[in-house]
């Protein structure tokens, strides 16, 4: 099971456009779509109101019968939807707790041709370990947990309980694979999600990217820095839409035989601070 795609609504599509292809990397391949891997298509765009729009979690065909099975059993209201919309061989849609929605699909496209960025030149981290990961609003983190674990099959990798710059944080992080993780959420947010993050081949292409960032005119959300828990080094910003991207590397990878959850006391073990701790008159 990975991240299979996003799809994201929209006021200004050209914003968007240049963001995904100029900033983050990705290459456009028509219809509001875009490429960062061995998959045809990761992120889509549509007309919309400037928040997420469809999560796209994508199964083995075993894994997807499995999941349907624990919905059902659930009496969780499953639609099944135009496989060929997304490039798949099977899709279904469903609400998590927070009514954030979700497409369950299996088999999607793959691409006929390698991916290469002019901006993003060693590639993503992505293929067998999905897209990313992002951070979704849990109004009710209990009952979220239940859906995601129960129903969907995620598994817990841990915890981050602390205060950050006076606001208190209780983030729980879970894996489909053995990316540390690809799902993580902690309490409502303003909109669906906090944000999504995706993962560089290279320490270097987080300079860079930060350097692109910064020359596009996106806020800088939380400077250069490294997590305690998946070990990222990352910056976070602002996407045309005011929620936010993490752009990182060297993310840990989890093995399910060996693996402990634990809970961890800060967000960083150094960095990703907001730019006005350093210069607040700035902020104002």
């Amino acid at each position: 099971m990975q991240l299979g795609f996003l799809e994201f609504g929209v006021r200004d599509e050209d914003a968007w456009h240049a963001f995904l292809t100029d900033v983050v990397g990705t290459i456009a391949v028509g219809g509001g779509r875009y490429r960062m891997d061995g998959h045809a298509w990761r992120f889509g765009v549509v007309e919309g109101r400037d928040d997420l729009e469809t999560v796209g979690w994508e199964f083995t065909e075993a894994e997807l019968d499995v999941a349907l099975g624990h919905l059902a059993g659930a009496d969780i209201e499953v639609l099944e939807a135009d496989p060929a919309e997304r490039g798949c061989h099977r899709r279904y849609r469903v609400l998590d707790p927070a009514g954030v929605p979700l497409e369950l699909v299996s088999g999607l496209t793959r691409a006929t041709e390698p991916f290469e960025s002019p901006v993003q030149r060693s590639g993503f981290v992505a293929d067998d370990q999905g897209l990313g990961h992002l951070v979704v609003t849990a109004p009710d983190p209990a009952g979220s947990r239940h859906f995601y674990e129960a129903m969907l099959g995620f598994r817990f990798s841990d915890r981050i309980a602390c205060s950050f710059h006076g606001h208190d944080v209780d983030l729980a992080f879970f894996h489909a694979n053995r990316r540390h993780h690809s799902l993580a959420f902690g309490g409502q947010q303003r909109k669906r999600l906090h944000h999504f993050m995706v993962e560089a081949r290279s320490m270097d292409e987080v300079g860079l990217a930060f350097d692109r960032t910064m020359k596009a005119g996106l806020p800088i959300m939380q400077t250069l820095g490294r997590h305690p828990n998946d070990r990222m080094f990352s910056f976070y910003a602002q996407t045309p839409s005011r929620f936010q991207f993490e752009f990182g590397w060297g993310g840990r990878e989890v093995d399910d035989d060996t693996w402990t959850p634990s809970t961890h006391d800060r967000i960083s073990e150094w960095g990703h601070h907001p730019p006005q701790v350093f210069w607040p008159e700035e902020s104002k």
